[in-house]
């Protein structure tokens, strides 16, 4: 049923009737996101790493590869989802359905208490099923961000990482596109 639901929304956003957002949240961290690599017999590779320092980034993506973002060396917490939300609500044009999964700072009791005063400004939420990720389009930010536009030399520092983290971020829809095939239930 859920499933039905989102292609609805997917419809009515396509037609323009709504705005769509998909949100999630990842850690960049500096110790090098690399899942693979080759070298010959005989070189010596090194990678630095250093454990602990991350950056935690909330986005907001939808299909047209519109991206609103926040940043933050702390926790991601509930508080912080709401506030981001609260931004969103105020500057919104027309009626929004953001789609989230079912994590804690999503669910929380804070936010679900938000939640009415959201849709009186035209903001709704949408759950995805459980173990969906897949139906997730910001999922795919994180592995574009992580795989394919940080490059090994980024991991360099700590500043230098999240220098190029907020750059790659601000990039998308303008200089960086993520080429999203149409909703398609078959797949779910």
């Amino acid at each position: 049923m859920k499933v039905e639901c989102l292609g609805e929304l997917e419809r009515l956003s396509k037609l323009e009737l709504i705005d769509l957002y998909y949100g999630d949240e990842s850690r960049v961290s500096i110790d090098p996101c690399v899942p693979y690599g080759w070298q010959f017999k005989d070189e010596r590779v090194f990678m630095p790493a250093s454990k602990g320092a991350g950056l935690n980034c909330f986005a907001l993506l939808s299909r047209a590869s519109e991206l609103r973002f926040q940043t933050t060396r702390k926790r991601v917490t509930s508080e912080f989802i709401i506030e981001q939300l609260e931004r969103l609500s105020f500057s919104i044009k027309k009626i929004t359905v953001l789609v989230l999964d079912n994590a804690r700072v999503h669910t929380s009791q804070k936010v679900q208490e938000r939640r009415k005063f959201w849709q009186q400004r035209g903001l709704y939420i949408f759950y995805l099923p459980p173990y969906s990720p897949h139906l997730n389009i910001a999922e795919r930010l994180w592995r574009k961000l992580k795989y394919e536009w940080l490059q090994a030399s980024d991991y360099a520092s700590t500043d230098g990482l999240f220098y190029q983290v907020t750059q790659a971020l601000a990039a998308v829809g303008k200089g960086l596109k993520i080429r999203f095939s149409d909703f398609n239930l078959s797949l779910c």
